[in-house]
């Protein structure tokens, strides 16, 4: 029976995929648009790896330029200033409200980002969602790794949690720390967001949510 819900935050809870995607976009917008291009999609295929590894991988296999500290101190800093206004503006997903309303004592949930852990957690706050959270974990440790930190600091057995995610990145947390994962799938993204995976359950939107989790984990 499952106790605890897991949630990415972007493109689960708030429609805000857009706006970082827009925010690489800009970062690069004084290289070819070949090289943007290739930044656009990387992203929107990793929604849910953090923009440090993102910037990382972006020089390192697109640019072909080292990345010093203070560029990639840059690049965070004007990230920040692009995306803040932006994702706490965003917003929800339909059926997201409703559906946190009605579950708030009947599971214990949580938000597990791919965003600074600072940052989480201010949007989280300013957005008045922090009532309905017991804890929210960012980047930039992994998600593998926040699940597990998660898991052991409330005392969740893994067969008894799940992660709500969005891309292959969120999957493969889930998979790595073992708990189960249900698929949000947006038909918009323009992108492939589970390649090669074998989905077990997939949600439209937070309605379909509530019917999947009473079987799930027996």
């Amino acid at each position: 029976m499952i106790k605890a819900i897991i949630f990415d935050f972007d493109g689960v809870i708030v429609d805000s995929n857009h706006v970082k995607t827009d925010a690489f976009v800009k970062l690069f917008r004084g290289y070819p648009a070949s090289i943007r291009e290739l930044v656009r999609k990387y992203h929107l295929q990793n929604g849910g790896m953090s923009r440090f590894d993102k910037f990382r991988h972006i020089y390192a296999d697109f640019i072909k330029e080292p990345l010093p500290k203070e560029k990639f101190d840059e690049l965070c800093g004007d990230f920040n200033r692009l995306v803040m206004d932006g994702v706490i503006k965003a917003p929800f997903f339909d059926g997201v409200i409703d559906f946190l309303e009605r579950n708030r004592d009947a599971y214990a949930m949580y938000i597990v980002s791919g965003t600074p852990d600072f940052e989480i957690k201010e949007i989280v706050r300013r957005r008045g969602l922090d009532k309905y959270f017991i804890d929210v974990y960012g980047s930039p440790r992994s998600k593998k790794e926040l699940i597990e930190i998660l898991l052991a600091e409330h005392g969740h057995r893994k067969e008894e949690a799940v992660f709500v995610g969005d891309s292959i990145n969120d999957y493969e947390g889930a998979v790595g720390s073992g708990v189960g994962f249900i698929a949000k799938i947006d038909d918009n993204l323009g992108v492939e967001q589970f390649p090669g995976v074998d989905l077990k359950i997939s949600i439209k939107g937070m309605a379909e949510l509530g019917r999947h989790l009473d079987g799930l984990g027996e």
